[in-house]
């Protein structure tokens, strides 16, 4: 009963989600924003998260290829009263259904972003298109308003169309947009070649960048956590289930092109619960994450305050194909002519893991807990990688993690983050 209802819970909530949020349009320099994006600038990651802690923090854009514009926070130093002289850079790039505050949800002495800041790197953290604070465009808008047009005849055809156009990509545009133009800015600001920490979706846009030889030039080496490439074998109910029953492509069918994991009464529902006596919030990432073992209980609330974030229904979309077909391939379009459309033949091109340069130093930290990047999915991935210059590869296995435990275990500074810089320092 419980996997039979999982679909129609999945669907109300997105729905409440999206139906409760609802934003005007402004065009500011030549692009349009909402009216939530507009306010977010006075309230950024920097001014929320960073500069409270004593650390320097600098806000920045992006703009991609494809005209997103992208927020990218840098922390040169970890103190005002140091000066920035030639430390090398880290980008950090989070997951799905996550942003750049991924990298700070844990304490100051225990965060990553911050941690790499005390040990003398020149850190920037990336924000994927969609979420939070990247929401802009030259001339697209990410419009709540038409979430669902049949029921909403109060706005035009031609915002429609924006609306759909602003949504229509999948983790392919972030490989062939997003990366590329993150990392050139990086690159182009410090002079120098890059380290590199993705979590979950942010190792995926990695290994397909990386395996297409795009890149090589500006990264340095890349730390994988919790790596996702192949996803045919993962074990999270909740994934799984809505792969299997077609969720995002109902979803997409319904008109609902932005997927809101994330709504007033659905955040305010949840902190209630959590807030009641002897309720163990971290289980509420159990039946996606897998049984983490490292989470306090208050993370939780910190958590909740800024995440999960939006992404498109076409990237969920092809995250499922990924977990029905067991493939790593770009986006199916479910018909041959469109797909030959798009990329010449039937179907879509597959990235080759095989052919990511043996020479690029590698740091790869997976768990065995991990419902979504399951160890038998990361030993296919660690097969690819078999011909890897021996001591270009670093392969960290922690039989107690699941995915979250990454970015707000407890323990991951010991357990994962002291040994990832140590790495690091080696490149």
């Amino acid at each position: 009963m419980a996997n039979a209802l999982t679909p129609i819970i999945l669907v109300f909530l997105i729905s409440v989600s999206a139906a409760g949020t609802r934003t005007k349009l402004y065009p500011v320099h030549g692009q349009h924003r909402t009216s939530e994006s507009e306010s977010y600038e006075d309230d950024g990651i920097c001014s929320s998260m960073v500069e409270k802690q004593g650390y320097v923090c600098e806000e920045r854009k992006v703009t991609t290829r494809d005209g997103y514009i992208l927020s990218i926070q840098r922390i040169p130093v970890a103190r005002p009263e140091e000066k920035a002289r030639n430390k090398p850079p880290v980008l950090l790039q989070h997951g799905v259904l996550m942003d750049g505050i991924t990298w700070l949800l844990l304490p100051p002495h225990q965060s990553l972003a911050l941690l790499l800041a005390d040990n003398g790197f020149d850190v920037w953290i990336a924000n994927t298109r969609g979420t939070k604070y990247s929401r802009g465009h030259v001339s697209l808008a990410p419009t709540d308003a038409v979430k669902f047009p049949s029921l909403r005849i109060d706005i035009s055809l031609v915002s429609l169309l924006v609306f759909q156009a602003y949504w229509n990509w999948s983790w392919d545009e972030l490989v062939a947009y997003d990366l590329p133009a993150t990392l050139q800015y990086v690159h182009d600001q410090t002079g120098q070649k890059l380290h590199y920490v993705g979590h979950s979706l942010g190792t995926l846009v990695a290994l397909a960048a990386l395996s297409k030889d795009q890149l090589l030039n500006m990264v340095r080496s890349a730390a994988l956590l919790s790596p996702i490439a192949h996803v045919g074998q993962l074990t999270s109910p909740l994934a799984r289930n809505a792969a299997e029953n077609f969720i995002a492509e109902t979803l997409y069918w319904l008109g609902i092109h932005e997927f809101v994991p994330r709504g007033e009464a659905v955040m305010n529902l949840l902190k209630d619960i959590c807030k009641k006596p002897g309720v163990d919030c971290t289980n509420l990432l159990t039946s996606f994450t897998g049984e983490n073992c490292c989470l306090s209980s208050s993370i939780v609330d910190v958590f909740l305050d800024h995440e999960p974030q939006s992404t498109s229904t076409k990237n969920m979309i092809h995250l499922a194909q990924m977990i029905r077909d067991g493939t790593i391939t770009m986006y199916n379009y479910g018909d041959e002519n469109e797909n030959i459309r798009h990329y010449g033949k039937p179907y879509p091109p597959a990235y080759n893991m095989t052919t990511i340069p043996n020479d690029l130093p590698l740091f790869v930290s997976y768990g065995g807990q991990d419902a979504l990047s399951d160890t038998k999915d990361v030993h296919l991935l660690l097969d690819s990688l078999k011909d890897h210059d021996g001591d270009k590869l670093v392969v960290q296995y922690r039989d107690d993690y699941a995915h979250a435990d990454y970015v707000m275990g407890e323990n991951a500074k010991q357990a994962v983050y002291d040994p990832l810089i140590a790495f690091f320092r080696l490149q």
